[in-house]
């Protein structure tokens, strides 16, 4: 089984503080290898030199038949096997051993014939000098290695704690807060040293404030084409009903109909774009209101109410949902069309060749077309819009034995302060 690491094991101030650890402890073990082999050397070398010293002057005394000095003596006990072979074979050499569960430094030379003169030199002292010495470079490798994570980690989530207030600018403007900017401290500042994370904040915020320039401008320009098309709509719309009656004239009415259709949805899209709708709640009843829905479509579109439920919402928006919903089934699809409600959740699905899949990724686009067929207007687009006033969620798909299924999920509200009411089935 493949484990996944935590999230925050993929973070980069986790990732800089391993890091840095990582740097710490390879640069004290190399410092501390590096004073252990100097000091020892050091160390080892006196205790060398006088344990050679010690056995020049032994053997000067063995050879003029003095006695020998405290330390010294022929075939000592407890001398290293491989130092009495080496003194045997007519060679002088030292070597570190214990000796009585004391360290000593054995210092080793031929006397004559097969006897060999050795000296021991108390080692103890430089032994317990090389411990502390091992022991002083872990316990200040330790802390030098804490103190330098503690102010790298420091240093880090300074430059971190500013990434995730810039992306967090992202991902609202992303949501369509174009409003929200990053305003670091170093930007509004120029007097200060501008590294790459103020220059990332400084380009989202001059991103930001160009991309609402430019909505801006597009939204004042749709309301005010839609605006400046009411007028004489309406006064085509009034002579349109003055021609006498015949197939042009209906085509005439048709035709203007349409345009003025198209105007209102225009008006309703700027407005919806520009975030200030604000809705009219009252508790509604799902079932009827998506009977009520079906009826004033005039589309031979079923109801099948699952659950019934009851939620604060606002009527007209959500029948202005409902009936796009409705309407594009028949427009685009191919019957049956069936309009579901089940608890807080509203579906309305036909059978024909199902939503395009540039609406399944990215959602409704205005006026958009696919491979020269018929686009899918501003109904969608509104309905989507009309559901996030709403609060609620709607998502496209398409079933798996064919045609599209749109899904509304409401919020379920307690009417009275009481428990959110499901009905039983119809």
């Amino acid at each position: 089984m493949r484990l996944t690491p935590p999230r925050w094991a993929g973070t980069l101030a986790v990732k800089s503080a391993l890091f840095i650890t990582a740097m710490c402890c390879a640069l004290a073990a190399l410092l501390g290898v590096l004073v252990h082999v100097s000091v020892t050397h050091r160390t080892v070398g006196e205790a060398r030199d006088l344990a050679l010293s010690r056995l020049a002057d032994a053997t000067a005394a063995y050879e003029a038949g003095d006695p020998l000095m405290p330390g010294a003596g022929l075939d000592s006990d407890g001398l290293p096997a491989p130092l009495r072979e080496l003194a045997a074979a007519g060679d002088r050499g030292t070597m570190v051993a214990d000796r009585q569960g004391r360290p000593t430094m054995w210092a080793a030379g031929p006397a004559d014939r097969s006897r060999v003169l050795a000296v021991a030199v108390d080692y103890s002292q430089q032994a317990r000098t090389i411990d502390g010495l091992d022991q002083a470079i872990g316990w200040s490798s330790a802390l030098a290695t804490g103190a330098t994570v503690l102010v790298g980690a420091f240093a880090v989530t300074r430059v971190t704690r500013r990434l995730h207030a810039t992306a967090q600018v992202a991902r609202r403007i992303s949501a369509g807060d174009l409003d929200a900017r990053v305003n670091d401290a170093r930007t509004r500042d120029p007097s200060r040293p501008q590294d790459e994370v103020a220059a990332v904040a400084a380009a989202l915020d001059s991103m930001a404030a160009s991309l609402q320039g430019k909505l801006q401008a597009e939204q004042r320009f749709t309301a005010d084409v839609a605006h400046e098309l009411r007028t004489p709509l309406t006064g085509l719309h009034a002579s349109a009903e003055l021609l006498p009656p015949g197939r042009p004239t209906e085509l005439v009415r048709d035709r203007v109909a349409a345009l003025r259709t198209l105007t209102e949805d225009l008006l309703e899209i700027s407005r919806l774009d520009t975030g200030r709708e604000r809705l009219d709640l009252a508790i509604e009843e799902l079932g009827a209101l998506a009977g009520r829905v079906v009826r004033a479509s005039g589309t031979d579109t079923r109801v099948h109410v699952v659950q019934d439920a009851r939620v604060e919402t606002d009527r007209r928006r959500l029948e202005r949902v409902l009936g796009n919903l409705v309407a594009n089934a028949h427009k685009h699809g191919r019957p049956p069309a069936v309009l579901t409600v089940d608890g807080p959740v509203v579906t309305v699905r036909d059978h024909g060749d199902g939503y395009p899949e540039y609406l399944l990724a990215h959602g409704p686009q205005r006026f958009r077309t696919e491979g020269g067929s018929k686009g899918h207007g501003l109904g969608l687009t509104i309905a989507l819009g009309q559901a996030e006033v709403l609060g609620a969620r709607l998502e496209f798909g398409n079933a798996p034995d064919g045609g599209a299924v749109a899904r509304l999920t409401l919020p379920l509200t307690p009417p009275n302060g009481g428990p959110a009411v499901a009905d039983g089935a119809a």
